[in-house]
């Protein structure tokens, strides 16, 4: 025994490192090292001590051990357990058994439950009921008292979607609307539209564009043609079309006209958002609105067709076949409205144009379809029931 403790300190004088010794035999100075019972050797013959040990219970990756050290590998697997129980407990953490999914008769951790699917109607219901509930009563008010008075909600409706739609355009995409002509412009076509007709909506709408043009020759050339596109059209999407609502409202049988208008669109809307939802499976659009089906699209027919023959023969004394045709082309027109701003909302990359009205986004997510159709109605309406 003397003689093998001499070669081994000359070995270690020689190397500066101890050499591999058998298992259970300790190494010399490895007495002050605490060590976990019974822990295994690594291949190169050195023992894993306490540090290494936190080390696994830190995360750190262990050595896989060779084949044919099953006592040792359960002894190893005490101590690392051991470790990660005193970690717990000085993380302040509750240590608990963890299950081993190899193991016979464990339990593995069951998978998270799925999310709760959306509501097939794809909006807050009840606060979208809410709020078409208040604008109608406005609306509704303020014909059966002083119908003109609907021309203030047009044009308060008109400069707060004006603001919304300049708005997304400077955040998503950096096209800057020349808000100042658009709006004085805006308001200009809606309330000269009351006593002037079309003349004085388009004037106003010539004179607004000449304004958005000069309004920007500061801002230098880099995207100048995008910018006053985008002004300009703005100016007619909004306010001009806008302005074809206000001519309804003048004549003797304004009110009826107006109803006649919103009833039609409404229709459609309720007619084809009840038989999108209750059985819409052929998508009419997929590529611009998924959620818009033919289902839906039959159901705003026959919304807007029977709307469009009561409306029509009992408040402005025209015929059956007259509200018929006015109803498929409210649709048809409601329709298109839906479909561009879903287009420009895909193109901009964006849900909503705003938040204003719970349930329905912004004003300008309520105008899309009302929009169009003022232009539709008050052609249609003028040729058939002349003023």
């Amino acid at each position: 025994m003397a003689k093998v403790s001499e070669e081994r300190e000359d070995r270690v004088d020689a190397t500066g490192a101890h050499p591999a010794a058998a298992p259970g035999t300790p190494e010399p100075g490895d007495a002050g090292t605490p060590e976990f019972p019974g822990t295994p050797e690594h291949p190169n013959g050195s023992r894993a001590s306490a540090t290494s040990e936190a080390g696994r219970a830190a995360g750190t990756p262990v050595v896989p051990e060779a084949s044919g050290t099953g006592e040792a590998s359960r002894l190893s697997a005490a101590g690392t357990a051991a470790a990660e129980t005193s970690a717990a407990s000085a993380n302040g953490e509750v240590a608990g058994p963890v299950a081993d999914p190899a193991a016979p008769g464990s339990t593995a951790a069951e998978p998270a439950p799925e999310a709760k699917k959306a509501s097939k109607a794809g909006r807050n219901l009840p606060a979208a009921i809410g709020v078409a509930l208040l604008l109608g009563a406005a609306i509704i008010v303020s014909l059966l008292t002083v119908r003109y008075l609907f021309i203030g909600i047009i044009a308060i409706a008109i400069a707060v979607g004006t603001f919304e739609f300049a708005g997304v355009l400077r955040r998503v995409a950096d096209i800057r609307v020349a808000m100042i002509p658009v709006l004085v412009g805006g308001q200009a076509m809606i309330w000269l539209a009351w006593p002037f007709g079309r003349e004085g909506a388009l004037t106003a709408f010539v004179l607004t564009v000449l304004a958005c043009l000069l309004w920007r020759l500061p801002g230098g050339a880099k995207g100048y043609l995008r910018d006053i596109s985008a002004s300009t059209f703005a100016a007619a999407y909004l306010p001009l079309f806008g302005a074809f609502a206000a001519m309804l409202v003048p004549p003797s049988d304004g009110v009826g006209r107006v109803l006649t208008f919103l009833i039609g669109v409404v229709a459609s809307d309720t007619g084809g958002y009840i038989a999108g939802v209750l059985g819409g499976k052929h998508p009419m659009a997929p590529t611009i609105s998924p959620k818009k089906t033919w289902e839906g699209f039959a159901g705003s027919v026959i919304g807007g067709v029977v709307a469009g023959a009561l409306t029509l023969s009992l408040l402005l004394d025209g015929h059956v076949w007259q509200g018929v045709i006015f109803g498929v082309a409210i649709v048809l027109t409601a329709t298109l409205g839906d479909l561009v701003e879903s287009l420009i909302k895909r193109d901009l990359g964006v849900k909503d144009m705003g938040t204003l009205l719970p349930g329905h986004g912004g004003i300008m997510d309520r105008l899309d379809s009302l929009l169009p159709s003022a232009v539709v109605s008050w052609l249609l309406l003028s040729a058939f029931v002349p003023v």
